[in-house]
């Protein structure tokens, strides 16, 4: 017996108010009515209505505004940053493509939070290097923003100890590390999207509560131990996130 997998809700309903977006039924500018009354006209629940709009507001065609409602917003270009470096490139480059000039600020001796500390595999209150990073795209608006964390126990009075700082400041992780004789060899990166909080909305230049996403993304040397771990949160409505993954000859199930 064959099945036939059904579409998610929510993505029915989005491709409606899509239709009635380009339709000019839900004019730009215009406020959408409330979810209790588009789940009663739909007959789905809440939940479905808010994964649809979060969708659309992903792809640019709505956006919401705390405490005033969802509005069809004007149409915007959607930029592309690519996440993977180019094929044969050595290592990851510090900034992905698509952005154009950064800041940051490090700071040392920072105790490890719990829930970096497990992505780091040290104890809980380890001294760390943070930084924060600003990210600009070409046209100096806000693109990214990031917070790296370090284990002191690595890079500790060295010369690479600052990212921001010293012979080494701007490079790459991958750089830094080879300066120790640690071979940076992957990373991994898990995406989500959240609700920016007051602080994340002020860097990037959106409303707070405005949907982003986060790429929770961790280094590891050539014995899998973590180097690097760092909190990137990028503009949903702006950003395509692109992976080129070149794929081996050899099957990996």
């Amino acid at each position: 017996m064959s099945y036939k997998r059904r579409a998610a809700p929510y993505l029915g309903v989005a491709e409606t108010f899509r239709r009635l977006i380009a339709e000019g039924e839900w004019p730009v500018g215009s406020r959408l009515p409330s979810r209790d009354f588009l789940g009663e006209t739909y007959q789905v629940g809440e939940n479905v209505i808010r994964r649809a709009q979060e969708l659309l507001i992903t792809e640019g065609l709505l956006e919401g505004r705390p405490g005033a409602g969802t509005y069809v917003r004007a149409p915007k270009e959607r930029l592309r940053m690519l996440r993977c470096p180019a094929p044969g490139h050595p290592s990851a480059p510090l900034a992905p493509a698509g952005i154009s000039t950064w800041d940051a600020q490090s700071t040392a001796k920072v105790p490890a939070p719990d829930p970096i500390a497990a992505r780091l595999g040290i104890q809980p209150g380890e001294h760390c290097v943070r930084t924060a990073y600003e990210f600009l795209d070409e046209d100096q608006r806000p693109a990214m923003s990031s917070v790296s964390w370090e284990p002191m126990s690595i890079t500790g009075k060295s010369a690479v100890v600052l990212p921001d700082g010293g012979p080494f400041a701007g490079r790459s992780v991958v750089e830094r590390m080879a300066h120790l004789g640690i071979a940076v060899v992957r990373a991994v990166e898990r995406t989500r999207p959240i609700q920016a909080d007051r602080d994340q909305a002020q860097q990037l230049g959106v409303a707070a509560g405005s949907l982003v996403t986060l790429i929770e993304r961790t280094y590891f040397d050539s014995d899998d131990r973590p180097v690097e771990t760092a909190d990137l949160v990028i503009p949903a409505d702006r950003w395509n996130i692109d992976y080129d993954i070149a794929l081996s000859d050899t099957p990996t199930g």
